[in-house]
């Protein structure tokens, strides 16, 4: 990485300490960050020597990299490939198809349009829950033992859970508002606050600083993303008719996304200098967030 003088004022070695301080770092989710975020546009192959700059700028150690990503590489998330000396790695289908339904969600211009439809799932009798981690990608809130609910149609991709379940379509409901009382949403919004909170000296620093160097736009933007897709992900996305007045989520979006804008094009440098190949389709990514210009 870059040995310059650190442009950001001490802004992203504290929020690389703040990820440390959280407790015992999951290192295979930051590398699926890392893949996610930069490589899958890039054709999904990254050399070892990628991952390792990038890790150890945020200070993960390489012994720690390799063990995550032999633990990826056993439950069925990445492969590698040897050629010579050099080791790459590629998420496998299974992870690819993971993180492309995480993608719209990540990377959302911003919350979901209602038309005041309803969804209702309704599991037989003496069900086990299978199938619910199913409907919880699928934007479904388990409101009870059994029972599930979502703002709108079914999604376009109706999760196969719903084959064995009673779905219920309807446009009329009194009270839509006690849903907020249903969905325990204090500890999210908690989440995007603590957000706002790390980010926003961090932004006003990239607004103060002359180019960030591109070892440390890519290291930020990794931990931006890993930082926002453990949040996003865990928000079930209702429509801000169905949210609290005070919801903080769109409010950490705009930040995430004008952190990610300033941060784009010398990472994406990065990545370029580094060997990777070219973007596959640069206008998808210039839509990451709703857009990334202006």
């Amino acid at each position: 990485m870059d040995a310059t003088a650190d442009p950001t004022d001490g802004t992203l070695d504290r929020l690389i300490a703040r990820l440390h301080a959280r407790g015992r770092l999951r290192v295979w989710s930051l590398v699926v960050t890392v893949f996610g975020d930069a490589v899958v546009p890039r054709g999904g192959r990254v050399p070892l020597a990628v991952l390792r700059q990038i890790a150890g700028r945020l200070g993960v150690e390489a012994g720690a990299l390799r063990t995550a990503l032999s633990r990826l590489a056993a439950d069925g998330w990445v492969e590698r490939e040897r050629r010579g000396r050099n080791s790459f790695y590629r998420l496998d289908e299974r992870g690819r198809h993971a993180f492309d339904r995480a993608t719209r969600r990540i990377y959302a211009a911003g919350p979901p349009a209602w038309d005041g439809s309803w969804t209702v799932a309704i599991a037989a009798p003496g069900g086990n829950g299978a199938g619910a981690a199913e409907l919880e990608e699928a934007g479904f809130l388990r409101i009870a033992a059994g029972v599930h609910l979502r703002p709108g149609e079914a999604a376009p991709a109706a999760p196969p859970a719903l084959a064995n379940m009673l779905v219920i379509h309807g446009t009329s409901a009194e009270h839509p508002e006690m849903l907020r009382s249903l969905w325990p949403s204090g500890e999210i919004a908690a989440a995007y606050r603590g957000f706002i909170e790390a980010y926003t000296p961090f932004a006003a620093a990239l607004a103060r600083a002359r180019p960030v160097p591109p070892g440390e736009a890519i290291a930020a933007r990794t931990l931006l993303v890993h930082d926002w897709r453990r949040i996003v992900l865990r928000d079930p996305g209702l429509p801000p008719a169905l949210l609290p007045t005070d919801w903080p989520g769109e409010a950490a979006r705009r930040l995430a996304r004008s952190v990610y804008a300033r941060l784009a094009a010398p990472s994406e440098a990065w990545l370029d200098a580094a060997g990777m190949p070219p973007l596959a389709d640069p206008a998808a990514f210039a839509r990451r967030f709703g857009g990334l210009g202006g």
